[in-house]
């Protein structure tokens, strides 16, 4: 019993889950992103929902890339507390300015 949980427990320190959405097929990007916020879910996400506004992020400019993450941090939340406290983190990429300014 012990080293299945020594297994579980190294198995969900090395994973990492993302969902990223680019808006122009480009590959994922590497850079900073523009804003980025963890947001607190309870019993294993069940329980809490926020939405993030792009448009008064990026104030105008095309947003180029959305990704929401289970950062380590976030990982190590969820597993010391067995999923109760769940974790995720929001990123989002903005344009540098909007197609207008160039």
């Amino acid at each position: 019993m012990r080293k299945l949980l020594i297994i579980l427990l190294i198995g969900s320190l090395s994973a990492c889950s993302s969902v990223t959405l680019r808006t122009d097929h480009q590959k994922e990007s590497s850079a900073a992103p523009t804003y980025q916020k963890r947001f607190h879910y309870w019993f294993w996400g069940l329980k809490g929902e926020y939405s993030v506004n792009v448009r008064e992020i990026c104030a105008g400019r095309p947003v180029i890339q959305m990704q929401s993450v289970d950062t380590f941090v976030d990982i190590l939340g969820q597993v010391f507390t067995l999923g109760i406290y769940y974790p995720r983190s929001a990123r989002v990429w903005c344009a540098e300015r909007s197609e207008g300014n160039q």
